[in-house]
């Protein structure tokens, strides 16, 4: 069948998750902070994404800004910066701001000019998303935005993926998904959509069962693949 929907995950894959992390660095008085943005930033995404797994196997569901906040705790104590509060606030209010990858614009807009569905479905929470798309200045470009908590448990449950063909009344196989997780590409190569892995770290392909239909180093081709 022809790609009917486009489906994006949405925090590193159409927003910068370091750039919270990044952004802060570059504020005057954040010497200290500098010498460790990026191992912070790379230590704050993979406890985020550890505990989503966790607590989805645990059966402990919370919606996703605590998960960022825990995530983030761990990040700073391994750096040794546990004791500066200024900037964990200061990171967790720059993370509702994150700026869209340069090419998400166009991209989504030359979705949208050719009449395909478009829509995020994330493990962020409502309010958090909302936050992230009216920043990214990118609303006009979406038909919806699906969280997880609709169905309370995070990706790669079956149950998340399912959201997509029963907003849009769609097959499963005339949705292309797009994420920057190869994980998450690869569970819903399982689940039957067509999917690209958007790699811009060039990361090995993980060893799942089902791998992605496409890679590729950014978004920027995502609508000739939306065939």
């Amino acid at each position: 069948m022809a790609i009917t929907t486009c489906i994006f995950d949405a925090y590193g894959t159409l927003f910068d998750v370091a750039a919270a992390a990044r952004e802060a660095a570059a504020e005057p008085g954040r010497d200290a902070f500098a010498k460790h943005w990026m191992k912070v930033a790379n230590d704050w995404r993979l406890k985020q994404l550890q505990y989503t797994w966790l607590r989805a196997v645990a059966n402990a569901h919370t919606d996703f800004w605590e998960v960022t906040q825990n995530g983030l705790d761990w990040a700073l104590e391994a750096s040794g910066l546990q004791g500066d509060a200024e900037l964990r606030e200061r990171l967790l209010a720059l993370y509702w701001e994150l700026s869209a990858y340069p090419e998400v614009p166009q991209m989504l807009a030359d979705l949208k000019s050719r009449g395909l569905n478009t829509a995020i479905l994330s493990n962020g929470s409502p309010e958090m998303l909302s936050g992230a798309v009216e920043s990214a200045g990118v609303q006009e470009f979406l038909d919806d935005v699906l969280s997880v908590e609709s169905v309370g448990i995070f990706k790669p449950a079956e149950s998340v993926y399912e959201l997509v063909t029963k907003r849009f009344g769609c097959a499963r196989d005339e949705v292309l998904f797009v994420s920057s997780n190869g994980w998450d590409a690869a569970c819903a190569t399982g689940y039957g959509f067509k999917t690209a892995w958007v790699n811009r770290a060039g990361e090995p392909v993980d060893r799942m069962p089902w791998k992605p239909a496409i890679i590729l180093s950014d978004l920027t081709t995502i609508p000739d693949h939306a065939v």
